[in-house]
């Protein structure tokens, strides 16, 4: 049992879909986004980890009473978390969703 309303009309061929243009464009705007963010984000991250692994002196080295850097760069790995999804909401919402959109109304048709 599905929970999608049955309209009657065939499904699309999304074979024909996926190797359309348009979705080709979509994919590679998503990527163009994601990859590099991805790497980014894990470059940060292992920075991160080798620097606590291997810099005691720098990580334990305190910037004002117990707060040190190694806390404020764990800290920033939660904010850049945060920063990141963020970019990617407006991304796709500038770029990503309205392709989507125009995709969709071309396989749906007028009578949505």
């Amino acid at each position: 049992m599905t929970t999608e309303t049955q309209t009657g009309r065939p499904d699309p061929d999304w074979p024909k879909v996926f190797d359309s243009p348009e979705f080709q464009r979509l994919r590679h705007r998503f990527r163009r986004f994601v990859l590099p963010m991805t790497a980014l984000f894990l470059a940060w991250y292992a920075l991160y980890v080798l620097l606590a692994d291997y810099a005691h002196g720098f990580m334990s080295h305190r910037v004002g009473g117990n707060i040190t850097v190694g806390l404020i760069l764990g800290l920033l790995q939660f904010l850049s978390t945060f920063v990141i999804t963020g970019l990617y909401v407006r991304y796709a919402d500038r770029t990503l969703d309205p392709m989507a959109e125009q995709i969709r109304a071309e396989l749906e048709g007028p009578n949505r």
